[in-house]
């Protein structure tokens, strides 16, 4: 089967999104809002990939800076971009988006397809398309050239949900001869509360900042996250796991997502450190290089600030990520929190955690 794919992003994942479906025989087209970052894919008519399991040209129907052009006559919307750009991407489509197309966020980080749903249900409230995102980027990936993009390794298991949530059986079986990785999740709750950029990304770059402010060189993971940075991150997940609990949804604790998703072993007195350190496709993974980096930028306002406010529906105190979310706003001069993904934003202002539950359900408020 073949499907026709818009990809929403030429960044690290977009590319690697697009070069692999176009050589499982896709068609796929790239969007970005920025025409530099297109110009060399339309140069190239393509995307080279580099990886252990593939390797080839995979062209494209086309690179283009109109979003309108990018998703004209396609099945499936793959959104790959920064969780921040969620929201303009949404108020974007709503004028162009036909009947019976699927979107998909990789990733959702946290609340992101509530939001999007929020955004197309109040702007569009006829339309019939469904909704969807993934726990996380289905590739360890970096973009190594102007047109080429290097995958390091894939996932075995990424969980996947719709909103509604009875509508991801139809997503998962549309993808299936794809990304057989994708599994069901009970809902977007579930994805979303499964965001390990929640956990691995603020707080280890916040306690990095001095190295990265000096120019330093390190192995984000392997370097940046120690024993001691460990223990914040322990916290942290300790936090996520109970607002989860607290609303009856399945979930996994950062070491048990470590070992589902790559395969690593875990040992009796092993912590977040340990794991993370044992994780291979970490290895050689750089610590970014600018104090404003997507680690802050994008996972605090879209990772640790829904949680907060969905942990406030749950009963639950999150005393750590308050603390990060206040970190992060006074380094950047940001007010992280007045800025981020709310529960407004999410659409959920006000419910209590059974009619959260039945609106993710549902898709009815």
């Amino acid at each position: 089967m073949s499907l026709k794919v818009a990809v929403l992003g030429a960044g690290n994942g977009g590319l690697a999104m697009g070069a692999h479906l176009a050589l499982m025989g896709c068609n796929v087209k790239i969007y970005d809002k920025f025409p530099e970052a297109v110009k060399p894919l339309q140069k190239e008519g393509g995307v080279h990939l580099k990886s252990a399991f593939v390797n080839g040209f995979g062209p494209l129907e086309s690179a283009t800076s109109s979003i309108e052009e990018a998703i004209a006559g396609c099945d499936l919307i793959m959104v790959v971009t920064p969780a921040f750009a969620h929201r303009e991407i949404a108020q974007s489509c709503v004028p162009l988006l036909r009947d019976g197309q699927k979107i998909i966020l990789h990733p959702g980080r946290t609340g992101g397809a509530m939001e999007f749903y929020h955004i197309l249900s109040k702007k569009a409230p006829g339309l019939d398309v469904i909704v969807t995102e993934t726990q996380t980027l289905v590739y360890a990936c970096r973009r190594t050239g102007p047109s080429e993009v290097t995958i390091y390794g894939v996932k075995e298991r990424v969980p996947l949900a719709a909103i509604p949530a009875f509508k991801t059986k139809e997503v998962i079986a549309l993808l299936k001869d794809f990304y057989p990785q994708f599994t069901e999740a009970q809902n977007v709750l579930e994805t979303s509360l499964l965001n390990m950029g929640a956990i691995f990304h603020p707080t280890p770059t916040i306690f990095n900042l001095g190295r990265i402010e000096e120019g330093q060189e390190f192995e984000y993971y392997h370097q940046g996250i120690t024993p001691l940075v460990g223990r914040v991150l322990d916290k942290i997940d300790q936090e996520r796991v109970a607002i989860a609990e607290s609303l009856g949804l399945s979930n996994l604790t950062a070491l048990e997502w470590l070992r589902s998703v790559y395969g690593i072993e875990i040992n009796k007195g092993d912590d977040i450190c340990s794991a993370i350190h044992k994780t291979k496709v970490y290895a050689g993974i750089m610590a970014p290089k600018d104090p404003y980096t997507r680690y802050i930028t994008e996972d605090v306002p879209m990772s640790l600030v829904p949680l907060s406010e969905l942990a406030k529906i749950a009963n639950i105190k999150t005393p750590i990520v308050d603390l990060i979310i206040e970190i992060a706003s006074t380094i950047h001069e940001k007010d992280y929190r007045s800025s981020g993904r709310t529960l407004g934003r999410m659409g959920v202002q006000g419910l209590s955690k059974c009619a959260l539950l039945e609106y993710v359900n549902s898709g009815i408020r």
